[in-house]
């Protein structure tokens, strides 16, 4: 049995895929990362309000340093999607990944390729979308809305006995 998905890279999958990346591969220095970023945003915090609050340039440019890091921690999926979307080439930015016995292929305007199921490190799910986990860096989402072949429960099983993976299941 073949299974087809038909994706569309966009904002949301690229957001999705990097929540997964740091959900998994990078989940120990994400968490480092976070905790020195909200440290040293106490800290500046702490700085500006030491000696009373007084309105100068050094002030602004410390709130503003805190602001851009605030933002940064909150929102560091989407930024680090839209980053992802925006080095896409153009001919990536649709997919078709047929997954059959031994090995899966994926058909973009770019041309054709062919994976083996060994090079997946990790494999994840969300509410929409299955995503692949390579390395660090590098991943690939598959959107569930457009599973041609079987279902999902039929693919989940498919894609843990061919990787001998368990699926992780993110929120």
């Amino acid at each position: 049995m073949n299974f087809t998905f038909e994706t569309q890279y966009d904002q949301k999958s690229f957001t999705v895929m990097a929540r997964v990346l740091r959900k998994t591969v990078r989940k120990k220095k994400n968490k480092r990362t976070h905790v020195v970023g909200w440290l040293v945003i106490l800290l500046a915090l702490l700085l500006m309000f030491a000696d009373g609050f007084h309105w100068d340039m050094r002030t602004a440019i410390t709130m503003l340093a805190v602001f851009v890091m605030v933002v940064t921690l909150i929102w560091e999926d989407q930024i680090n999607g839209w980053l992802g979307k925006k080095r896409l080439l153009e001919g990536l930015k649709r997919s078709v990944v047929v997954f059959k016995e031994d090995c899966y292929s994926s058909e973009t305007e770019l041309g054709k390729s062919e994976f083996t199921y060994d090079k997946i490190s990790t494999i994840a799910e969300t509410e929409d979308y299955f995503i692949f986990v390579f390395d660090k860096l590098h991943g690939q989402v598959y959107d569930k809305a457009h599973l041609s072949g079987g279902t999902v429960e039929e693919f989940r099983r498919f894609i843990q006995d061919k990787t001998g993976k368990e699926l992780q299941n993110l929120k």
